[in-house]
């Protein structure tokens, strides 16, 4: 008997945008490596991410992938990792 025991991906992110309800747009950078120069340089992307917590734009938060809550969000704010005072 096989269990499927697959674990959410978890990413961190800054908010840039908090003015939808209840959604937010988390911003996730990644470094990658140039297959031809070989330098590390950044990627990011924009994901929108249900937020029962509260997070207001600045915030550093953690997302993690879930069904598909509407045509753009696929994510979850799972904590707050650092808020920014306004």
């Amino acid at each position: 008997m096989s269990e499927d025991n697959k674990q959410a991906r978890i990413l961190e992110g800054r908010v840039v945008s908090s003015k939808m309800d209840k959604t937010v747009t988390v911003l996730v950078e990644r470094q990658v490596q140039h297959r031809l120069l070989k330098k590390i340089i950044r990627r990011s992307t924009r994901l929108h991410a249900q937020d029962d917590l509260g997070a207001h734009e600045g915030d550093t938060v953690r997302i993690a992938e879930c069904r598909p809550l509407s045509r753009t969000k696929h994510h979850r704010v799972v904590e707050i990792v650092t808020c920014v005072k306004a």
